[in-house]
């Protein structure tokens, strides 16, 4: 049974995140909340190993979120549903979009669906500050994490620094900081 909800949970996930992976967080939060696979706080974990580690963090976190919930099989039957939809639209969209392209109805799609991925993404960006920063529900600022987000955002705004070097200095920084 369990292998039936991933497949039908992730095709839907993969179906409606317009977007790419960040886009998917919203129904990961979803995810967190109707079942005991994983919690808040794992799924921020997630995101972070997803962010850190070489692919897609959509399939990375279907990945994962499988394997949690139901083993290798379940991580499997994860990472191919949340692909398969996209798979199959791209390959049915990729020979229409070169007649289309330019099509005034088309590009006012798009135009409508640019600021519904950035809400999801806005979204997943509160729900991860809300539980990095404000430590969950209990909304007491962790002024490490909250530092450390403020210096990582302007040298990401202010310099070229390759966000590989961001996540290793994150993480060296987290090995010799004490966990509030």
């Amino acid at each position: 049974m369990i292998y039936l909800i991933l497949i039908l949970e992730f095709l839907i996930i993969g179906t409606f995140s317009i977007g790419g992976g960040l886009a998917t967080l919203p129904y990961l939060y979803s995810l967190a909340e109707r079942y005991p696979w994983f919690n808040k706080v794992t799924l921020i974990d997630m995101i972070a190993i997803s962010e850190s580690t070489p692919g897609p963090i959509g399939i990375n976190m279907a990945t994962f979120a499988g394997f949690k919930a139901g083993g290798v099989l379940g991580g499997i039957l994860a990472s191919l549903a949340i692909i398969t939809t996209g798979t199959i639209f791209m390959l049915i969209i990729s020979g229409f979009l070169d007649k289309f392209k330019g099509h005034v109805i088309l590009e006012k799609a798009f135009y409508g669906i640019r600021p519904m991925v950035a809400a999801l993404i806005a979204y997943a960006g509160y729900e991860m500050f809300q539980i990095t920063i404000l430590n969950g529900e209990a909304f007491s600022i962790n002024y490490i994490s909250l530092g450390l987000f403020i210096i990582v955002s302007i040298l990401l705004i202010k310099t070229k620094i390759s966000p590989i070097v961001l996540i290793l200095f994150a993480a060296i920084l987290g090995i010799f900081v004490p966990i509030t």
